[in-house]
């Protein structure tokens, strides 16, 4: 399955910030990171561990949302 990751720089906190937006109920935003590539590692780890322990409690995955159509640049 695949997830979406939001990551979007905060001014308020002064770092890049991740949303999660399948998992909203768990937590929100999920992680940070200083740097975008540093979020973006953190949301995958955080995406990992959501995903583990669902399926460790027998609980459902959620559905992957789709956002628009995806640009192909020739």
């Amino acid at each position: 399955m695949k997830y979406t990751i939001v990551v979007q720089w905060s001014e308020e906190d002064q770092c890049f910030v991740v949303l999660l937006p399948e998992f909203t109920e768990v937590m929100q935003p999920c992680t940070h990171g200083d740097t975008y590539d540093e979020a973006f590692k953190n949301a995958q780890e955080v995406l990992e561990l959501l995903v583990e322990s669902a399926l460790k409690a027998g609980e459902p995955l959620p559905e992957p949302k789709r956002f628009g159509q995806a640009l192909q640049i020739a």
